[in-house]
C-alpha cells in the first residue's frame, strides 16, 4: 500500500511524497525545493528516495531536482519536450513507467507549458499527478500554450474515471472557488464546496486531493458546455462562437483579471 503525503513548499506549493513502507522507498512529485524532502528523509532514517517525477519545467517544480539527485541518486523522470534538470528518463505521451510498484501512463497535457505531462495510475483507486494543468476548481495559466490546447488537455483529464484522485501542486482551491461562484452563483455543489474548503483552511487542513467527479461538478473550466457557464462568458466577452473551447477561452481571460 502506497501512502501519499503533501510536503508544503514556498507559500502554496505541495510536493507529493509517495511512500512504500514495505521497501522503505519513496518518490516525490515536482520538488521545487529540495529542503522539505531532505528534512523528511532525515526524520525517517532508513528510507531512500528512489524516484523524482516532474510534470513541467517551471522553477517551483524543478528547483530542488539536482540537489535531490546528488544527495540520493534518485531516478529523474520528466517531459521529453522540456528542459528538465538532471533528467534520466524523457517521457512522451502514452509511455508507461513503474514507480514503487505503481504503473503510470504518461499523458501529454499542453497549455500551461507546451511540454507539460501528467502521470496517471489506472486502478480500483486511480491516481493523477497533474502539476499545474488541472487545479482544484481551476486550471493553470496559459504561459506557453493556446486556449484550444488547454481545453483539449482538460477535456482529456475530465474523461478519466470520476473517482480518480487529483493531486495538483498548489493550494489555490479557495481562490478558485471564489471565481467558480462568480461564474455559477446558483450552483449548489460550488456553494457546498466553498463552505467545506473554507472550514478546512480555517482549521489548517489542506484541500487536496480532489476527484475528477468533484471537478466536473464544481470547476468552471470543465463546465464550458453548461448553458449557465456559456451565458456568463457571453456577458463578459460579448456573443461567443457557440463552442465549449471558445467559452473556456473567455473564462480563462476572465480568471486572469479576477
Amino acid at each position: 500500500m502506497i501512502q501519499i503525503d503533501a510536503l508544503p513548499a514556498f507559500t502554496d506549493n505541495y510536493l507529493w511524497l509517495l511512500q512504500d513502507a514495505a521497501t522503505r522507498c519513496c518518490a516525490v512529485v515536482d520538488p521545487g525545493d529540495a529542503a522539505p524532502v531532505l528534512d523528511w528523509l532525515a526524520a525517517h532514517p532508513g528510507w531512500q528516495l528512489s524516484d523524482i517525477l516532474v510534470t513541467h519545467h517551471h522553477h517551483d517544480h524543478v528547483g530542488g531536482v539536482e540537489r535531490l539527485k546528488q544527495a540520493t541518486g534518485a531516478t529523474v523522470y520528466g517531459p521529453a519536450k522540456e528542459n528538465i534538470p538532471a533528467r534520466d528518463v524523457a517521457l512522451a505521451d502514452g509511455q508507461r513507467i513503474s514507480v514503487l510498484g505503481l504503473d503510470f501512463e504518461i499523458l501529454e497535457v499542453p497549455g500551461h507549458t507546451l511540454g507539460h505531462i501528467a502521470y496517471y495510475h489506472a486502478a480500483a483507486q486511480p491516481l493523477l499527478f497533474c502539476g499545474d494543468t488541472l487545479f482544484a476548481a481551476g486550471c493553470g495559466r496559459l504561459f506557453e500554450g493556446t486556449p484550444a490546447q488547454m481545453y483539449a488537455s482538460l477535456s482529456r483529464l475530465a474523461a478519466l474515471p470520476g473517482n480518480t484522485l487529483v493531486y495538483c501542486t498548489h493550494e489555490y482551491t479557495l481562490s478558485n472557488l471564489r471565481f467558480a461562484r462568480a461564474v455559477e452563483p446558483d450552483n449548489p455543489a460550488i456553494a457546498k464546496r466553498f463552505a467545506e474548503v473554507s472550514a478546512w483552511r480555517d482549521a489548517g487542513r489542506i484541500s487536496l486531493p480532489s476527484t475528477i467527479a468533484l471537478e466536473q461538478a464544481t470547476n468552471p473550466f470543465l463546465r464550458s458546455q453548461e448553458p449557465a457557464v456559456a451565458r456568463q462568458a457571453d456577458e463578459r466577452s460579448g456573443p461567443l462562437e457557440a463552442t465549449p473551447s471558445a467559452v473556456f477561452a473567455s473564462l480563462r481571460a476572465w480568471k486572469d483579471r479576477f
